[in-house]
């Protein structure tokens, strides 16, 4: 199990203080403000545990986890049996998506789908070619075209050639930055609208691949993902990097899988349990 660093400072403030007086809930706001999770989230946690008047440490803590436990969720994503399935995989780069996406083909090829990857970042240099490498190293079929070409056209070709091939999943890599928002946002509104125009609206899942460690970076990075084109899931990467993971709370999109390094075998379903106990400090 992850710890963060949330829960073994929530230890020792209610091991310091011997009562818990008003000063004890300023410091519990001001540690949960310190820790991404917002100044909403920080006052309704500190409100609650006052009214509820916890008597130990792992009373207070399990209290926190359970306020935590109603803004974090969790979802599985399965492919549809016997139809084609497009996982769109967003998120800035530098954030691990290349890899990401690797792992997933990993992940579900040994689940028995056929995948195949789209290289649809054609604006970033060699970002094709990384993606080529990962599909060799995968054994994962692509479809690809040339530095510059038109994502909209690698994503239409992805699919016709999925369909005509009968395989299961596409998962299509996307540009994390061009010369402005305003021309990210439109490139991704065009290639969300030849994915619907031929996938069914269940079979069509977008995912933002978050670096776990950036705090309140991830929290614009999702505002500006999900006004675009709607967001399904959230991947974590660096997962058992990140000290504080309050920011992650307060995105409030379900969480699909976390990365825990550079292998493609390092890839989990996200388990919400653990991830609660973890950041609050208990120890099961």
């Amino acid at each position: 199990m992850f710890k963060f660093g949330l829960g073994a400072k929530l230890k020792a403030l209610f091991g310091f203080k011997k009562t818990l007086d008003s000063q004890f809930f300023e410091d519990l706001e001001d540690l949960l403000i310190e820790g991404d999770f917002g100044a909403k989230n920080a006052m309704m946690i500190s409100d609650e545990v006052k009214e509820r008047k916890p008597q130990t440490q792992e009373e207070f803590l399990g209290i926190v986890k359970e306020l935590l436990g109603d803004k974090v969720s969790g979802t599985e994503l399965v492919p549809k049996k016997g139809k084609l399935n497009v996982y769109l995989i967003l998120g800035v780069n530098g954030v691990g998506k290349t890899t990401s996406i690797a792992k997933m083909a990993s992940y579900y090829g040994k689940k028995g789908y056929k995948v195949v990857m789209a290289a649809a970042d054609t604006f970033r240099a060699a970002a094709i070619d990384q993606l080529d490498l990962h599909a060799q190293r995968t054994g994962t079929r692509i479809v690809r075209q040339e530095n510059g070409s038109d994502p909209g056209a690698v994503v239409y070709d992805a699919i016709s050639s999925a369909l005509a091939k009968g395989d299961d999943l596409i998962l299509c890599d996307t540009a994390g930055r061009m010369h402005n928002k305003e021309n990210l946002v439109k490139e991704l509104q065009k290639i969300d609208k030849i994915i619907r125009n031929r996938i069914e609206p269940d079979c069509y899942k977008k995912i933002l691949v978050v670096d776990a460690t950036t705090g309140q970076n991830s929290i614009s990075q999702a505002q500006i993902f999900n006004d675009a084109v709607g967001l399904d899931a959230l991947i974590l990467t660096k997962y058992d990097s990140a000290s504080k993971a309050g920011a992650l709370v307060q995105i409030g999109i379900p969480i699909a899988f976390v990365g825990t390094g550079e292998h493609y075998e390092d890839i989990h379903v996200f388990d919400k349990d653990e991830f609660l106990t973890g950041l609050a400090g208990l120890d099961k």
